[in-house]
């Protein structure tokens, strides 16, 4: 799933190749991805591109004086641009195909969705706040106000594992699965660990790693196309992803806990102190 560095990198590609462009036409391809129906997605075509945003993990694609395309590329989507984009007309179906948005130069780009489990949104809106996954966001973790105070009231306002604290989009808005381990791992923090539980200090080196990982990230994919994001964020992994293979740091081999359609990875000699996680879903909690 694209996470803050990936999304933010998309809405300054697009914001770059699109901005001052007019919308020449929308085609849906995947009904059940449009999850509004006024304004009309056709309502874009005709306006100036303005400019492209992130909100936490969702990109806004704002127009003069027009609708906003707001989109969620949810765990299978993704943004492939194109310099040409055809002209034939989307025919809905069992394509991968979700969006199609082309500019008058002929350029644009298609959203598309592998997999049989359909998570894309799309939302053509006045005001990116209508969608209520949008104005529920929590602090962005590279915003002003993401401070280590603020971090340790989230921390405090309910006993979790810090694990879904960071994963939490409406605490912390932008991390997902992937960062979320990468983060801990440089922390040396558990996963499971409990958020009540963290220290000053730990709090303090959560927050400083917070904003280390996810702008180390943000410059590895800036600046890159589109196309090549995927692959620079797998690139940049050091624990997620990596179950099996030696950790970076120390040199344990990388573990894995799974549940029912996740599954995350870390490394017991950084963060556990040497002891393994239980492999189950309802595992006892490292505290």
């Amino acid at each position: 799933m694209p996470e803050l560095p990936e999304v933010e990198s998309l809405a300054r590609f697009l914001t770059e190749r699109a901005g001052g462009h007019t919308v020449a036409a929308v085609q849906v391809g995947a009904i059940s991805a449009l999850k509004t129906f006024a304004p009309p997605p056709d309502a874009l075509v005709g306006k100036v591109v303005h400019d492209v945003r992130r909100h936490g993990k969702w990109l806004d694609l704002a127009t003069e004086d027009g609708p906003h395309l707001v989109l969620h590329l949810a765990r299978a989507g993704w943004l492939r641009w194109s310099e040409q984009l055809p002209t034939t007309p989307v025919r809905p179906g069992k394509s991968p195909l979700a969006l199609r948005l082309r500019l008058d130069d002929g350029a644009g780009f298609d959203l598309t969705e592998a997999g049989t489990r359909k998570r894309l949104a799309i939302h053509v809106v006045d005001d990116p706040t209508q969608v209520e996954l949008v104005s529920s966001l929590g602090v962005d973790p590279l915003g002003e106000e993401f401070t280590v105070d603020r971090l340790a009231e989230l921390a405090a306002a309910r006993n979790q594992q810090v694990k879904g604290l960071l994963r939490d989009q409406r605490q912390i808005a932008g991390i997902g699965n992937a960062y979320s381990d990468e983060i801990l791992h440089a922390a040396h923090m558990s996963p499971f660990a409990l958020s009540r539980s963290l220290t000053r200090d730990q709090l303090e080196r959560l927050h400083a790693v917070v904003r280390e990982v996810l702008t180390d990230a943000l410059a590895t994919s800036s600046g890159r196309p589109a196309a090549e994001l995927k692959d620079a964020k797998r690139r940049g992994m050091r624990v997620h992803g990596r179950t099996g293979e030696a950790c970076p740091v120390c040199g344990d081999v990388v573990r894995e806990v799974s549940f029912a359609d996740r599954s995350l990875q870390y490394c017991a000699t950084c963060q556990t102190g040497g002891t393994p996680l239980a492999d189950r879903r309802l595992s006892r909690l490292l505290r």
